[in-house]
C-alpha cells in the first residue's frame, strides 16, 4: 500500500527544512509543502470528495498545482490534470468522460471550467495563491493499492476526441525513481523547468522525480527564453527539462546569455519531440551543456528511452531502455527487428499505463495481451542498442511509393543558418500519393527564399525526399508544451501552393 505523496511525506519526517519548492515569495520546505497538501486535501474531503473519487484540476506550472495535486492524492482521489487553454466545451467533456465529482481551476483563468462544472452540476472549487484553507488538515494520508489509478491524462487527440490513459499509482512512482536513476540526481539537486504540470513530461518525469529524490524544484508558469535564463541565474539550477523549441528559442532569443548562466547546470533534459541535432550542437557551444535527449508517452508515465548519462548525449539518439522497461522494434507483421532496421516501438514495463478510461476497444489495440505497448512511433535500433525516433507512423510520407521521413528532412532544414524553426508534412497528390511540404519560420531578417530551401535540401537529400511545397511563416502552431503542432498546419493552403506538373518537370 502507498500513495504518491509518500516522498513528500518521509522527506518532512526526515528533512523538514530542506527545500521542496522555490517560489517567488520564498522557498517551501518539505515541512510546509506537506502542510499545505493536507490542509488542502482536508478542504476537498470537507466538499464530501474521497477515496475512489475524480477531480478535474486545471492550473499552471505553479507550486499551487502541487498543493492540489498532492492534496487529491493524499486523500485516495484519481487527478484529471487538464489544458490551462481548455474551452468550456472541452472542459465539459472531460469533466463528463472522467466522470468528476469536482472541478478546480486556477483564479487566473477564464471561467471555462467553472462554467462547464455549474452546467453539469459539479462543485467548482477557484485554485487562489498560497493554496491557503482554513479548513482541518486531512488527519492520516489514504493507503492505496498499487493498481489504483492515480492520474487520468487526456491525450492529444489527433482523431477523434481525447482518450484519458489511466496511470497508476504504480506507474508514477516508478517513473519518479526511474527520472532518479537516469539523471543521477539527488536532494542536492535543483530542478527548475516550463514545461506544464498538467502534461506528463513535467508531472512524472519532473515533479514525481524531484520529490523522489528529495531535492528542489522551480517553475516557470509560462516560458519565454529570458524567464527560464532568469530562473536559472535566480536558483542556480543544476537540472533543467525542456522540449526542443525551448531550447531553440533560448538559442535564438536569449540576448545576453552565455556559458556563464550554465556554469551549475549539471544535466539538460530534452523530451516530448526529437531534438534536430543541429540544435544540440549549437546549444553545447554556446552555453556549454550537453542536452541528453530521452523519449517517452503519456501511456508509458513519460519514460521509454533516455541518453545515459555517464556516457554522455549521442545526437541523433534518445538512448537506451530506461530500467524496469524492456523495448523492442518490431515489423508490421510483428516480427522483431534486427539493428539497422526500422520498425514500430514497442515498450513493456512498470510504467505502461492501465488502458484507456472507457475504451475498452481501444485499450485493446494498443495493448498486447502480455503488456507491450503499441506507441505509433517508428524507430530503429543502433548496433550499441541505442535507439532512433524515425518518426511517428502516421506522420511518415509515401510519396510515389517511396517512404519519407519528416524528421529526416526536418534535420537538414535546421541545419540552414536562416532557418529557426521547420515542419515538414505530407498533403495529398493526384500522381504521388502525397507530396513533402515544409513549413519553415526564418531567421528574423534574413532574405531566405524557396529557391534557395530546394537548393539545399537538393544537395543533401534524395530526390523523392525534397520539399515540392514550402511556405514560411512568422510561427509555427505549438500546444501547450512547446512542441510543433503538425495536425493544425493548413494543409489545404499548402496543397493550393503546390507547383504544378508542368513545373515539376522542367526541374533538374
Amino acid at each position: 500500500m502507498s500513495n504518491l505523496i509518500d516522498p513528500i511525506v518521509q522527506h518532512a519526517d526526515t528533512h523538514p527544512e530542506r527545500v521542496a519548492i522555490h517560489t517567488t515569495a520564498g522557498p517551501w520546505s518539505y515541512a510546509e509543502l506537506l502542510a499545505r497538501s493536507l490542509h488542502y486535501a482536508g478542504l476537498l474531503t470537507a466538499r464530501g470528495v474521497g477515496a475512489g473519487h475524480r477531480v478535474l484540476l486545471a492550473a499552471p506550472s505553479c507550486p499551487e498545482f502541487v498543493v492540489a495535486y498532492m492534496g487529491i492524492q493524499a486523500i485516495g482521489a484519481t487527478v484529471v490534470p487538464i489544458n490551462t487553454m481548455s474551452t468550456e466545451p472541452e472542459s465539459a467533456y472531460y469533466l463528463s468522460d472522467a466522470g468528476a465529482s469536482l472541478a478546480i481551476s486556477w483564479h487566473e483563468l477564464g471561467p471555462a471550467v467553472s462554467r462547464a462544472a455549474d452546467a453539469a452540476g459539479i462543485v467548482h472549487l477557484t485554485l487562489t495563491t498560497g493554496a491557503d484553507t482554513d479548513t482541518t488538515p486531512l488527519a492520516r494520508v489514504v493507503d492505496r493499492d498499487q493498481a489504483e489509478t492515480a492520474a487520468i491524462l487526456y491525450t492529444s487527440g489527433t482523431t477523434g476526441r481525447p482518450k484519458g490513459a489511466e496511470l497508476s499509482v504504480a506507474n508514477l512512482l516508478a517513473a519518479g525513481e526511474i527520472g532518479c536513476a537516469v539523471a543521477g540526481t539527488s536532494s542536492e539537486d535543483r530542478t527548475g523547468t516550463a514545461l506544464p504540470l498538467f502534461h506528463v513530461f513535467g508531472q512524472a518525469a519532473v515533479m514525481m522525480a524531484t520529490f523522489t529524490s528529495g531535492g528542489s524544484l522551480s517553475l516557470l508558469p509560462k516560458f519565454t527564453p529570458q524567464g527560464l535564463i532568469d530562473l536559472l541565474r535566480r536558483d542556480k539550477l543544476t537540472v533543467m527539462c525542456g522540449v526542443p523549441t525551448m531550447w531553440n528559442a533560448m538559442l535564438h532569443t536569449a540576448g545576453d546569455a552565455d556559458s556563464a548562466d550554465f556554469a551549475t547546470l549539471r544535466v539538460a533534459v530534452s523530451g516530448g519531440a526529437s531534438l534536430p541535432g543541429e540544435v544540440a550542437r549549437a546549444f553545447e557551444e554556446k552555453f556549454g551543456c550537453t542536452i541528453l535527449e530521452g523519449y517517452g508517452l503519456t501511456e508509458t508515465t513519460a519514460f521509454g528511452a533516455f541518453n545515459d548519462i555517464e556516457r554522455g548525449g549521442k545526437i541523433g539518439s534518445v538512448g537506451r531502455a530506461v530500467p524496469r522497461l524492456e523495448m523492442q522494434i518490431r515489423t508490421a507483421d510483428g516480427a522483431v527487428c534486427q539493428a539497422g532496421e526500422i520498425g514500430e516501438i514497442f515498450v513493456r514495463g512498470d510504467t505502461v499505463f492501465k488502458g484507456y478510461r472507457n475504451r475498452p476497444d481501444a485499450t485493446a489495440a494498443s495493448l498486447t495481451p502480455d503488456g507491450w505497448f503499441r506507441t505509433g512511433d517508428l524507430g530503429e535500433f543502433d548496433a550499441e542498442h541505442d535507439l532512433r525516433i524515425v518518426d511517428r507512423l502516421k506522420d511518415m510520407i509515401i510519396r510515389g511509393g517511396y517512404n519519407v521521413y519528416p524528421s529526416e528532412v526536418e534535420e537538414v532544414l535546421y541545419e540552414h543558418p536562416d532557418v529557426v524553426e521547420a515542419a515538414v508534412v505530407g498533403v495529398p497528390d493526384q500522381y504521388y500519393g502525397e507530396e513533402v511540404a515544409a513549413v519553415i519560420t526564418p531567421r528574423a531578417g534574413s532574405q531566405l527564399t524557396a529557391a534557395d530551401v530546394d537548393t539545399w535540401t537538393r544537395e543533401r537529400l534524395s530526390a523523392y525526399k525534397i520539399p515540392r511545397i514550402i511556405q514560411f511563416v512568422d510561427q509555427l502552431p505549438k500546444g501547450s508544451t512547446g512542441k510543433i503542432l503538425k495536425r493544425d498546419i493548413d494543409r489545404d493552403s499548402l496543397r493550393s501552393a503546390a507547383p504544378s506538373r508542368d513545373t515539376e518537370a522542367a526541374r533538374p
